[in-house]
């Protein structure tokens, strides 16, 4: 066979050199559903351990909400388990364009088209309004999911310096040429929990005749005033050309994304979009759910203002610890550790202390830029986060990294 001992041996070495390196990821088991306090098993084959979860994309604590569960299983009584086909043959039902109603009115948009994900929706829209003569301007910091989507369309690619603003104009400037220019940014990025300067870009793109491209996956439902996401935070509602986000992280944490913005953009991606064209649309009981979610948070915004203190109180607590956090006021809360080993070891006697968070390290994250990435939700109460807090305090002695700069940390213990 073709799978021969030589070409085995190639793999094993490369994963055993990502294991020495300190790089490797290894997956834990989940064996409750998705909430603050979750039982892990980790290692496998160990005993199962209950721990507080604090590096999940469940902000609004959305995920095992009994009223959004409900709604998923009238869902599934109704309109069954899954569709069996695309959207433009037999895949649509009538909820699919309720929901898209739905999240056109939430983000104040034009139209809205779901998509299986929000990585299928970004793998799609590119290729499907863009052509050669046009040109994509992306932050060099946004997504993966944003990149590959852009690999895959046939304009010409630039970028500019994370959130800088005269890098962005000078390439719009240098650009000015091109049938088409699309500013393209992440809302909330995602490894640092940064905000991008909205108002600037949008401005820059009416001076420049540009469309302007936001995935605000790590901000729907929760960043804003009314948790709209971050073009409410920056105050240019209506003047986005095209967002993209998903229901997999604040709007219900299962699965699922979406294009919304101007109506002929979204209907060429109804017309063109591959991974629309060619994929199951979303299974009804995840739009139900998706359904409900939106239903709760149109109606209060009591989970958007839970979190916001949340967040508010781990910020203070990790800095006041004499921890490294990335500035922000968002619920992604990374803790700089600068060395993928000690990042891995760190995630490591935090869960020994019943706490629950991935080491990031090259290539998620630049060489040098390994982290804990914390994620803040609505669903953790106050004893979640002093609890956590202490964790921190106490694996952070232990390295003696607390109170420690950059530079000192870096002298310990490499990058």
């Amino acid at each position: 066979m073709a799978y021969t001992e030589k070409t085995r041996g190639i793999y094993s070495e490369i994963l055993t050199g990502l294991k020495e390196a300190g790089l490797f990821k290894q997956e834990r088991y989940i064996h409750s559903s998705q909430s603050a306090d979750i039982e892990v098993e980790f290692p496998t084959g160990a005993n199962l351990k209950k721990v507080i979860n604090i590096c999940a994309n469940n902000y609004l604590g959305m995920s095992s909400h009994p009223e959004v569960v409900k709604a998923a299983h009238a869902g599934l009584d109704s309109h069954g388990y899954g569709m069996s086909s695309v959207r433009f043959i037999c895949g649509t039902q009538d909820i699919h364009r309720t929901l898209e109603n739905m999240v056109t009115r939430f983000l104040g948009t034009e139209d809205t088209i779901l998509f299986p994900s929000c990585m299928d929706a970004n793998a799609g829209v590119f290729e499907a309004i863009l052509t050669k003569d046009d040109v994509m301007i992306s932050d060099r910091l946004v997504h993966a999911s944003i990149i590959d989507g852009i690999r895959l369309c046939s304009a010409m690619h630039d970028t500019f310096k994370h959130s800088d603003m005269e890098h962005l104009e000078e390439k719009l400037q240098l650009h000015n040429d091109k049938r088409l220019k699309m500013v393209i940014t992440d809302g909330v990025f995602s490894m640092d929990g940064d905000t991008a300067r909205l108002d600037k870009m949008a401005a820059l793109c009416e001076k420049y005749d540009a469309l302007l491209f936001m995935d605000d996956s790590h901000a729907s439902g929760f960043i804003g005033k009314t948790g709209r996401g971050t073009h409410e935070k920056c105050g240019v509602m209506g003047q986005l050309d095209i967002i993209t986000t998903t229901f997999g992280k604040g709007l219900g944490g299962a699965s699922g994304g979406c294009v919304s913005g101007r109506r002929e953009l979204v209907e060429m991606c109804r017309q063109k979009a591959r991974p629309y064209l060619f994929s199951n649309t979303i299974a009804p009981p995840v739009v139900a759910g998706v359904i409900k979610v939106l239903e709760i948070l149109s109606a209060s915004t009591d989970r958007r203002d839970k979190l916001e203190r949340n967040t508010e109180f781990w910020r203070k607590g990790l800095t006041d610890a004499g921890l490294i956090i990335k500035e922000g006021d968002t619920p992604i809360v990374p803790v700089m550790l600068f060395n993928a080993k000690l990042s891995q070891n760190v995630s490591h006697d935090l869960y020994e202390e019943g706490i629950y968070a991935i080491g990031f390290f090259f290539p998620v994250v630049p060489q040098g830029q390994a982290r804990i990435r914390t994620q803040i939700s609505a669903g953790h109460e106050i004893h979640h986060l002093e609890k956590a807090l202490e964790a921190f305090k106490k694996v952070g002695k232990k390295y003696d990294i607390l109170g420690k700069t950059k530079a000192e940390i870096i002298e310990m213990y490499g990058m």
